[in-house]
């Protein structure tokens, strides 16, 4: 069975690898229609969820049905963005080092 969204924040912490995110310090707020709203916390390699939003230096907007096939492998998250599935609104460089939490 698929991951669910309220999984892969449940499960993101544990499943960062500190490695990758060592030297990151970003926060998001994840709008996902349909699910709810998550704020993820990036901190020189820690990572913290939260459930709700709040002031985040990149705020991504999508779909259920598109954030459950990003997190599948099904979806490219650039051809998402690209497309009009997914709405990113801040800093766009912090947007680009989420591919390392995944």
């Amino acid at each position: 069975m698929a991951e669910t969204v309220q999984d892969f924040f449940a499960n993101l912490p544990s499943r960062a690898d500190a490695s990758k995110t060592a030297g990151m310090t970003n926060s998001y707020v994840f709008d996902i229609e349909g699910a709810g709203t998550w704020k993820v916390d990036v901190d020189n390699g820690s990572v913290t969820v939260a459930e709700g939003g709040g002031d985040a230096d990149v705020t991504i907007a999508t779909s259920q049905e598109t954030f459950e096939k990003i997190i599948a492998g099904e979806q490219n998250p650039t051809s998402a963005y690209m497309t009009g599935k997914l709405k990113v609104k801040g800093d766009m460089g912090a947007a680009m080092k989420l591919q390392k939490l995944f």
